[in-house]
């Protein structure tokens, strides 16, 4: 049958955070050192030790909010090796990921000037399983106060006159987990006494995120918002699309078939399940839904490539992670009334990542093109949308064929974003538009479309290819007398703007 989308004549009265097209940067494999820093005497072009090919394609898909230094690795990172010269910085062994060492030359101002240089807003999460609530206090303090005190005076001898500002800080990471193995009833009575001590210095307002479920740990958020709902700002939920029989024995990034395809994409909707959920227990507890679900790790986890460090957690990125990330960002742009802020895992070259480095050379893998084209619901006015679609079959599975969400910029364009899921079969979309307030007399004028697509489904791109998949205009759509009708090839990405 023709895909039938009803948009609603009225905007939902809720904004598409920008924050939720947030990212993650750990100190994990690639990530931060060659991924990010090269250092100030690299060869590879840099500012301040950033390279500039990775900071200006980041500045181009307009990432709003950045999330460091973890990750496990948050909870076992003492801020203050971080800081000062870099000879006299403390190296450490990176237990959690690969056992190397970290020579601490990443820190805290290197992690703000990154923000600065890519327009985005710093998150830090905070050291609660192994650091102290003073440790905690003084971050935040050295970051932020700009009075006269012993580590405010610190920050100034490192170089920093004025503090910064710091919108969002995590009270730990993954506490459930590799952040200490704790109950919930435990972490709640921690969150409260660590939360009582991060200060707002001056006019610097600070957003406390609390450490939130694993997955459907549904009995954890219960906890949480009963025990400390009113001392937090956000909750955050971890999950990932892990393909294959278990942990241990993850599907392959690059190489997998129909069934691989499949799994995939069925896993990742389980996301909605998940939200739903968790918000219905938050619900409870905050009926005005003050306190934001933060869904700062998402993503696919596969097996690493073969010859890389397992640690290290470097896979490839095609065609299907970009149905992922199209299918997710979809699933929380239509539930930003509660979902305000997310967080992909990871930036650069771990797990789901936008770019890939090598040596000198970058690729923009298929998930960063799914965030440029999908930047433009940024911040805009949600548009509730219905959708009738057939069933997308694999044996006696079954999903539906396409993925949407919709939305009304400053500028009244009405911006359609839909991925077809199918992996052979492509979708007829009808879509009545005439009447919409959101256009001039209610008649719309123009569409136009961009579409991330490939004839075969592990379609990537490498440093030898780097341009095998990139978003192409989309003349597969047409309006007739407000109507809008389109053809969406299978497994696409297709953004359609209407105005």
């Amino acid at each position: 049958m023709m895909a039938r989308l009803i948009i609603g004549n009225d905007k939902s009265k809720s904004r598409i955070d920008k924050n939720i097209y947030g990212h993650f940067s750990e100190h994990l494999g690639r990530c931060i050192y060659e991924g990010i820093w090269v250092g100030k005497d690299s060869t590879i072009p840099n500012t301040d030790g950033i390279r500039n090919d990775v900071a200006e394609a980041l500045r181009k898909i307009k990432i709003p909010v950045l999330r460091w230094p973890g990750g496990c690795f948050a909870d076992e990172y003492h801020w203050m090796d971080g800081i000062g010269p870099y000879e006299q910085r403390p190296k450490m062994v990176n237990t959690h990921w690969g056992g190397v060492v970290e020579n601490n030359h990443f820190g805290t101002h290197e992690f703000m000037r990154l923000c600065e240089l890519i327009g985005a807003e710093p998150y830090i999460c905070g050291n609660l399983g192994s650091g102290t609530v003073q440790e905690m206090q003084q971050w935040v303090e050295y970051i932020t106060f700009d009075g006269e005190s012993p580590v405010s005076n610190i920050r100034r001898e490192n170089g920093r006159e004025e503090p910064w500002k710091l919108p969002y800080f995590g009270v730990g990471n993954e506490n459930w987990g590799c952040g200490g193995n704790m109950r919930a009833e435990y972490y709640a009575d921690e969150y409260r006494r660590y939360a009582t001590y991060i200060r707002n210095f001056g006019g610097n307002k600070v957003y406390k995120i609390a450490c939130g479920p694993n997955t459907a740990d549904y009995h954890w958020t219960e906890v949480l918002m009963r025990e400390a709902g009113n001392m937090m700002h956000g909750l955050s939920l971890h999950y990932y699309t892990v393909p294959g029989t278990d942990w241990e024995h993850k599907g392959s990034a690059v190489d997998f078939n129909e069934n691989g395809w499949f799994e995939t994409l069925k896993k990742t909707l389980f996301m909605e399940e998940l939200i739903k959920r968790h918000s219905a227990i938050m619900d409870r507890y905050d009926k005005d839904k003050r306190v934001a679900l933060i869904v700062d790790e998402w993503g696919t986890w596969y097996a690493v490539e073969p010859g890389t460090n397992p640690g290290f957690l470097y896979q490839q990125n095609t065609l299907r992670d970009a149905l992922v990330a199209g299918i997710n960002l979809n699933i929380f742009n239509n539930n930003c009334d509660r979902v305000r802020m997310a967080n992909i895992a990871q930036m650069i070259n771990v797990l789901q990542a936008v770019i890939l480095t090598e040596d000198d050379k970058i690729v923009l893998t298929p998930t960063y093109h799914v965030f440029d084209m999908y930047k433009v619901h940024q911040d805009a006015e949600l548009l509730p949308l219905m959708l009738e679609c057939d069933e997308y079959r694999l044996g006696e599975d079954t999903l539906p064929q396409i993925s949407a969400s919709a939305s009304v910029d400053k500028d009244g364009k009405v911006n359609i974003s839909l991925c077809n899921l199918s992996h052979e079969d492509s979708a007829d979309i009808d879509c009545p538009l005439s009447g919409l307030s959101v256009f001039k007399g209610g008649m719309p004028s123009s569409v136009t479309g961009t579409i991330l697509t490939a004839p075969v489904m592990n379609a990537h791109n490498t440093f030898s290819d780097p341009e095998n998949i990139k978003p192409t205009a989309f003349t597969g759509a047409s309006l007739k007398d407000g109507r809008l009708t389109a053809v969406l090839p299978a497994m696409s990405v297709t953004l359609l703007t209407v105005e």
